[in-house]
């Protein structure tokens, strides 16, 4: 706080204190991965209005949360997006949204199957890649939220490749001839004080140890006849491909949760009520709420 400032003339004149801006990170739950050559599930939308930090897709932050005494504002914490079932033909599903308020970021996108049908990944906050087997583009991110899924591709009769689930921060990989796209890569965080990386895409899945890998909390790509990896809990990292070997075709892995991060400075009252039991801390100078499931803040 610097002295002479509006915030030490609010405290010395024992005025109340309440925020009238707060700072957030609002992440979508990850989508889940296609199964069989499996394409990766994208990641969460990622929204943020961190000073300095971006959003998702390549954006600049966002304008700070203008706060209303008294008034509660619901957050909701979405769940990652179940990975396609073992099998051919099987996507996965999209995300569920996460809320802050009026900040609204979607789910990402289900990973596409391998197979003769439901290849193309689905659209959501980041894009969902589409399974091996034939070049089908990935599903598209939403604007300023998150990037495409990689495009599938042909390979050979027992690798079909497919592609990587779009992440925060860029694009999944297509496949190629011989080895599965890799999911995109998420946005890194020092809301909490730590830097940490989220909202990565899941890596598509493939045969012959030519797996899709990932980072930022997405699921990696399976293969041989394995399940793709789950996305990490409260990242919206998207779910990993499966694989396939043979007549033995594994599901998708399933997509992170979401979460929901607020922060305002400390010279401020800490927030009147909570619901949700969110994580509370003060530090560096500021006072943080972390849910990672879904509640209520008043201030």
């Amino acid at each position: 706080m610097i002295p002479g400032s509006i915030d030490s003339l609010l405290l010395a004149a024992g005025k109340p204190t309440t925020p009238d801006n707060v700072e957030y990170l609002v992440i979508g739950g990850g989508g889940g991965g296609g199964s069989a050559y499996g394409g990766g599930g994208g990641a969460g939308g990622y929204r943020s209005s961190v000073f300095g930090e971006s959003s998702g897709r390549g954006t600049s932050a966002e304008s700070t949360f203008t706060v209303t005494p008294g008034t509660t504002y619901t957050v909701t914490v979405g769940a990652g997006g179940a990975g396609g079932a073992s099998g051919l033909n099987n996507k996965g599903t999209n995300g569920s949204e996460s809320v802050f308020a009026t900040i609204t970021s979607d789910g990402g996108g289900g990973g596409g199957a391998g197979g003769s049908g439901n290849q193309q990944g689905l659209d959501g906050g980041a894009g969902g890649g589409s399974g091996g087997g034939t070049v089908t583009s990935g599903g598209s991110g939403t604007a300023a939220q998150g990037y495409d899924g990689g495009a599938g591709a042909v390979g050979s009769t027992g690798n079909r490749p497919s592609g990587g689930g779009g992440g925060a921060g860029s694009a999944g990989d297509a496949g190629d001839t011989t080895t599965a796209g890799d999911g995109g890569d998420g946005v890194t965080s020092s809301i909490t004080g730590t830097s940490i990386g989220r909202a990565g895409g899941g890596g598509g899945g493939s045969g012959d140890n030519a797996l899709g890998t990932t980072s930022d909390g997405g699921g990696l790509g399976g293969d041989n006849g394995s399940t793709g990896a789950n996305g990490t809990t409260n990242t919206g990292g998207g779910g990993g491909g499966g694989g396939a070997v043979g007549a033995t075709y594994g599901g998708g892995g399933q997509g992170g949760s979401g979460i929901v991060i607020l922060r305002y400075s400390d010279v401020y009252n800490e927030a009147t009520s909570t619901t949700g039991s969110p994580t509370f801390v003060t530090s560096g100078g500021y006072h943080i709420y972390t849910f990672t499931g879904s509640g209520s803040i008043t201030f």
